[in-house]
């Protein structure tokens, strides 16, 4: 596994415990489908909605902010995603969205020095 794996493993990782902590209940991790793959699908336990989490996770900004990784065909992936998650699984919720979780966690810091939580983020 490559040092960016790892580093996107533990952003999933400390994601899930985070969304958890804010009242959302995780229903998958990397669930994926023909199309591809959503890092974290949950229920925002406010809203009743299902949520696609897309989890970006950077050590520093050399490349830019990790939210900025997430471009307009991606978000539109996402929300294609998150419909097929909801009809194929026949979760019956009130809607759904796409949250971004940004987190920058430099390689000496045992947590995310930043999290950025965008909700509802449209192409």
């Amino acid at each position: 596994m490559s040092k960016a794996q790892e580093v996107g493993r533990a952003g999933e990782s400390f994601a899930v415990g985070w969304l958890q902590d804010r009242g959302f209940t995780v229903l998958e991790r990397n669930w994926r489908c023909a199309r591809g793959e959503l890092d974290i699908v949950a229920v925002d336990t406010g809203t009743g909605e299902v949520v696609a989490v897309e989890v970006k996770t950077r050590t520093g900004t050399g490349y830019g902010y990790p939210a900025e990784a997430v471009d307009r065909a991606k978000l539109r992936r996402l929300h294609a995603l998150v419909s097929g998650f909801v009809h194929s699984t026949d979760t019956p919720r009130l809607g759904r969205r796409v949250d971004v979780l940004a987190l920058l966690w430099p390689a000496h810091r045992s947590a995310p020095e930043a999290v950025d939580h965008y909700i509802g983020v449209t192409p």
